[in-house]
């Protein structure tokens, strides 16, 4: 499934099953909640860290029909743009970007 097809059928089954179209800061708050779970799985080792990730991707998937942003497209746009950075290591170990702006 494209991300695109995934967006659409994510956003259906909210307005199907009468789930949060509309709030969007409540949509932020319950991604955020999903990213927790996904770390608490990994960290607890429960096994369902997969099931948890799969919800970080539809909550994000909701969020971004909701607020009528092309996923896929942002997301090709971001990965092209990323793959021409370059990075160096500081002397604190962190990679940083050189040669650009911070957007």
């Amino acid at each position: 499934m494209e991300i695109a097809s995934a967006q659409n059928a994510v956003f259906a089954n909210k307005v199907a099953k009468g789930f949060n179209t509309t709030d969007v800061p409540l949509e932020f708050c319950l991604l955020q909640g999903e990213i927790a779970e996904a770390f608490e799985a990994w960290h607890r080792g429960t096994g369902t860290v997969g099931e948890e990730l799969a919800d970080v991707a539809i909550y994000l998937l909701g969020l971004s029909e909701v607020l009528n942003v092309d996923l896929q497209t942002e997301i090709e746009g971001k990965m092209a743009k990323n793959s021409g950075r370059e990075y160096v290591r500081s002397k604190g170990g962190a990679f940083v970007r050189v040669g650009e702006d911070d957007s």
